[in-house]
């Protein structure tokens, strides 16, 4: 139960950040988003506030913001539609209502000839005593059909009508937020925990290892292998490794006093490489400091960034398969370990996974934002957008390409995990 709260918590958390991003810019360019939405499938919660209905659906596989402009959103009036009309103090129309009650008070009959509800805003059609005559229609209109009201979106409220740049960066706003946390994540691990000092100091010795036999004892500070100065415990184990075998003098001070010991790490074969160990154990000292914290956020936030591009670069040329690959259920099952290590083994995990999620979004694949940003790129190579429904096309089957991979993926996560 534990696992399945943390899990919600922290992946829910990385979607609505990730969707946050959208949300904000898109509201700063000044586009209408119809739709917050966390989850897909059918709707659990919603709650509307101003011209956004905010959503929780049954499906805890991602989130949307849905904004204006997009998917068909538009609403075209035939000509001999009968619609009724509400008007504002205005005379302008505040309602148009598609399946009227004619029986409804302070209602207007219009038998539509023409109608502009995205650039000039008017309705034009014939009254009850067919004549025919134009209504100025409100910015903030709504359509009402079937008890549903939506409110229209004149073309300057639309995602299309933006600059490239505007729109380019409203899509890239969602894997940065998740960069954006990630940091934030580091930075309350680092003022909570402690920053990690890395000083290369014992705090551990193994039994029958060549650093026992050497006297190696718990709190020893290393300052120089074969003469060269170690300022970090990783200066430390990058020589060790390299040098299964060899004869290494050790310079350390213990209580003040500087002590010189030869030892010859042990050979160590793992993953068909061989390794050198004296074996030692180290738990690094951390210091609080805000400053610190601040720096440490910034250096995990970009190493992890890095990590995960050779992790990606290694996939696309092989050194990974896709049965390496993890769906949810895999991160479900690393969430239940990481949670058995405590909370800022489970902080650390979440970060990593903010990182992991923006970076797999700005991949240059249909349906994603780093697809949907490619296109930009042609769009500002070609000085005119990609048509429309070619786009929205190759976004339709990147979708379902990622659906059969999300399949192949949690299939393997199961015959790894469960079987």
């Amino acid at each position: 139960m534990e696992t399945t709260i943390a899990f919600i918590l922290i992946f829910g958390s990385l979607v609505f950040f990730h969707e946050l991003g959208h949300f904000i810019f898109a509201k700063r360019a000044g586009i209408m988003v119809r739709e917050f939405a966390i989850g897909f499938g059918p709707k659990i919660l919603g709650i509307t506030k101003g011209e956004t209905l905010y959503t929780l659906r049954l499906l805890p596989l991602g989130g949307y913001v849905r904004m204006a402009g997009e998917d068909m959103d538009s609403v075209e009036l035939q000509p001999g539609f009968r619609v009724g009309l509400i008007l504002n103090s205005k005379e302008e129309v505040k309602k148009i209502v598609l399946n009227h009650n004619k029986q409804q008070q302070d209602m207007l009959f219009l038998e539509t000839e023409r109608s502009d509800l995205e650039k000039d805003l008017w309705i034009e059609g014939y009254d009850e005593e067919e004549r025919l005559v134009r209504y100025n229609v409100s910015r903030d209109a709504v359509i009402v059909e079937n008890g549903k009201e939506t409110i229209i979106a004149p073309y300057d409220r639309q995602f299309g009508s933006k600059t490239l740049g505007k729109r380019a960066m409203t899509i890239f706003a969602g894997p940065l937020f998740n960069f954006i946390l990630s940091f934030f994540i580091f930075l309350a691990i680092g003022l909570l925990q402690g920053v990690p000092t890395y000083e290369p100091v014992i705090s551990g010795v193994s039994d029958d290892s060549p650093a026992l036999a050497a006297g190696m004892q718990d709190g020893d500070l290393v300052t120089k292998i074969n003469g060269q100065p170690i300022n970090k415990w990783q200066d430390l184990a990058a020589k060790v490794q390299a040098s299964a075998g060899e004869e290494l003098t050790f310079e350390y001070v213990r209580d003040g006093e500087t002590i010189n010991s030869t030892i010859t790490p042990k050979a160590v074969e793992q993953d068909g490489r061989e390794y050198g160990q004296i074996g030692v154990l180290y738990e690094s000292p951390v210091e609080k400091n805000p400053l610190k914290a601040v720096g440490f956020g910034a250096e995990q936030t970009i190493s992890w960034i890095v990590k995960i591009f050779e992790l990606l670069g290694m996939l696309v040329t092989g050194q990974f398969t896709i049965d390496a690959l993890s769906g949810p259920v895999g991160i479900y099952k690393a969430t239940e370990e990481m949670a058995q290590y405590g909370v800022f083994n489970l902080m650390n995990w979440a970060a990593i996974l903010s990182i992991n999620l923006g970076i797999m979004n700005l991949l240059p694949l249909p349906a994603l934002d780093g697809g949907r940003l490619l296109f930009f790129l042609f769009e500002a190579i070609r000085g005119k957008p990609v048509d429309r429904q070619k786009e929205g096309m190759v976004h339709f089957v990147g979708i379902m390409l990622l659906m059969v991979l999300m399949v192949v993926v949690t299939w393997n996560d199961i015959q790894r995990f469960f079987f």
